[in-house]
């Protein structure tokens, strides 16, 4: 019986971007030798997770994605209707991010947590959790409303930070990430799909599934 992963990415336009998300898919597949390695997407790349699931029977669909919001809740969630595919909890918030961040931040006088914006609560209330864990002093948005990170590092120099940080939680290269290099600080965080550790906590997301299923047929 092959079992599948089904990875399940945002999508983006950056061809950058999309290599290192088919890289991120890659690096799992490599780390389990017989796991069917699907990737698929929400939103602007094809294929799309609805697309992906009817083609499959022994699966768990891991989203590639940093919190619960809208396509955690509604486009996996409606895609996987009526079958017994499981879907795990996005990759974040997770140690491991948090971790990925604090190895790859300079010294600063301050840090900036930079993310997609988000109208989810959930989403919000992540990054502000993460934010805090990481001891950044300020929010800033790629997205969406809420304060702008550029506007955020501007702040924070006109109250005497000299040297300012960010800390990129986003997951891969796109529009989104590129702004932040013109957003004025000191220095950016690679994504986070550069660090290996990110592709074993994929397979983590996916084991604990697959254990949960098992334990609840029995």
């Amino acid at each position: 019986m092959t079992e599948t992963l089904i990875a399940v990415a945002h999508g983006t336009r950056s061809p950058l971007g999309r290599r290192q998300i088919q890289q991120l898919a890659a690096a799992v597949a490599r780390r389990r030798p017989g796991l069917d390695v699907r990737l698929c997407y929400v939103d602007v790349q094809e294929p799309k997770v609805a697309d992906v699931v009817p083609t499959v029977e022994h699966a768990v669909v891991v989203p590639l994605l940093l919190s619960c919001g809208y396509h955690v809740r509604v486009d996996i969630a409606e895609a996987v209707t009526g079958t017994n595919i499981p879907v795990t909890g996005p990759l974040g918030p997770d140690p491991v991010l948090l971790e990925s961040m604090r190895r790859n931040l300079p010294e600063a006088d301050a840090v900036v947590l930079a993310a997609a914006g988000s109208s989810d609560p959930r989403w919000r209330a992540d990054v502000g959790n993460v934010a805090a864990d990481l001891g950044a002093a300020a929010v800033g948005y790629t997205s969406g409303s809420g304060p702008r990170v550029a506007d955020v590092v501007a702040d924070l120099r006109a109250n005497g930070a000299k040297k300012v940080a960010i800390a990129a939680y986003l997951l891969a290269e796109g529009l989104f990430y590129r702004t932040l290099h013109t957003a004025g600080a000191d220095s950016v965080t690679p994504p986070l799909c550069h660090d290996a550790a990110v592709a074993d906590l994929v397979l983590r997301r996916f084991d604990a599934a697959r254990l949960t299923s098992a334990v609840n047929a029995l």
